[in-house]
């Protein structure tokens, strides 16, 4: 038996007027997930514990088996795991977004965010700003590393885990209110606008119609992770499929074989087959029981207020890497269980994460029930299933291992 979570990142949404008052993913032409369903069990889950932020953080650990209260201490310390930082137990972890704020003559603090994914900028544009960060602000105690697009890494030795805002929760609002209470990291942001505004590459940039990286926005701070192997929690050998520091740095900590994927970055515009066939080639070539696909480009979409292309993210997610592993096991004929899920909405209307419930599909090729629903969040809210503790879908998922 193979076991796959395929998790279409922020895929959930609210019903939509310029869709028919339908949610995108009910609007989507979605052939697969829909053939899926027709012998799987679909409802709604918690993937986020009361009084946690709605983040894939806390949601992806919840999907993968990890009680969140239990397991969180910060998001960036996850993604630390992935770009290879070995933390000390006195770091604080810190995301750096590279994002755009409005370049006018106005005071930093009177900006606003247009961007938090700066035009989803590629890593190589972006490992060029950080080495420049680096050079005006690094030293013995905040070191700067380069992640993947517009996502990178602070660690602050001996720092505290200061409270601060998501850049994607306050887009085009004015940032003065939001900036971090700590003297240093607001200061090294106020400076990182003078870096790298009239930056030669932000120049380039411009001229190309692309919104320029101009700022580094802090976030998302922890202490050094806990995560315990996934093998001896379920009794799979794991692999993680992912184009995100986060996802993959879950998977580090769980001790997961994680895949990297040429061309895989997190937008809209992935390589979707890369990835499908790299699952297939870990469940039916490398001998792994479990594997893990991680789609960004749904919650992207979402953030950047994209109607037309969540949903285009959605359909590619159906017919690009669900189909072709569905299809793959089915033709090497193999057993297997899957589950489909995004790990928390990210509506359009407000362009950032909520905690609220989000639909999931949890299918066996060994089924035979014959329903008449398709997967989506109406569908799913009234089969009248629901999972309260959403760490417990794993569970589900392997109960017949």
């Amino acid at each position: 038996m193979k076991y796959i979570v395929i998790l279409g990142d922020g895929m959930a949404d609210e019903p939509i007027e310029a869709l028919g008052m339908k949610t995108p993913l009910e609007y989507a032409n979605t052939p697969m997930m829909d053939r899926l369903a027709k012998t799987a069990e679909i409802g709604m889950a918690k993937t986020i514990p009361d009084g946690m932020s709605p983040g894939s953080d806390t949601a992806n650990l919840a999907v993968m088996g990890y009680d969140p209260k239990r397991y969180y201490t910060g998001r960036s310390p996850l993604e630390a795991l992935s770009i290879g930082v070995d933390m000390k137990n006195t770091d604080v972890a810190l995301r750096c977004n590279l994002v755009t704020v409005s370049d006018d003559d106005l005071p930093y603090e009177e900006k606003k965010i247009i961007d938090h994914s700066s035009d989803e900028i590629t890593t190589e544009d972006a490992d060029i700003l950080i080495q420049a960060v680096k050079e005006a602000f690094e030293n013995e105690t905040y070191q700067f590393y380069t992640g993947t697009s517009y996502r990178h890494l602070l660690i602050w030795d001996q720092g505290d885990v200061v409270e601060l805002t998501p850049p994607h929760d306050i887009l085009e609002r004015v940032i003065g209110s939001y900036l971090p209470k700590d003297e240093v990291l607001r200061e090294m942001m106020k400076k990182s606008y003078e870096v790298l505004n009239h930056h030669p590459l932000n120049v380039e940039r411009a001229n190309k119609g692309l919104n320029k990286a101009n700022s580094l926005w802090f976030w998302g701070a922890g202490t050094k992770p806990c995560v315990t192997s996934f093998r001896d929690k379920t009794g799979l050998n794991g692999t993680m499929i992912s184009a995100v520091d986060l996802l993959k740095g879950i998977a580090v900590g769980a001790e997961m074989e994680v895949i990297q994927i040429e061309g895989a970055n997190g937008g809209l515009h992935t390589n979707y087959e890369g990835k499908a066939n790299a699952a297939l080639k870990a469940l039916l070539e490398d001998g792994r029981d479990f594997v893990y696909v991680h789609l960004e480009g749904p919650d992207e979409m979402g953030h950047q207020g994209k109607c037309d292309a969540k949903v285009q993210a959605i359909e590619f997610l159906d017919d690009r890497i669900i189909r072709p592993i569905c299809e793959g096991l089915e033709k090497a004929g193999e057993a297997y269980r899957m589950l489909i899920l995004p790990d928390h909405p990210t509506p359009l209307r407000i362009r950032t994460h909520t905690a609220d419930p989000v639909p999931y599909l949890l299918y066996d090729s060994r089924d035979t029930h014959c329903y008449t629903w398709n997967y989506n969040e109406t569908n799913a809210k009234g089969s009248g299933i629901y999972v309260e503790q959403g760490y417990s879908l794993m569970d589900r998922l392997i109960q017949e291992k």
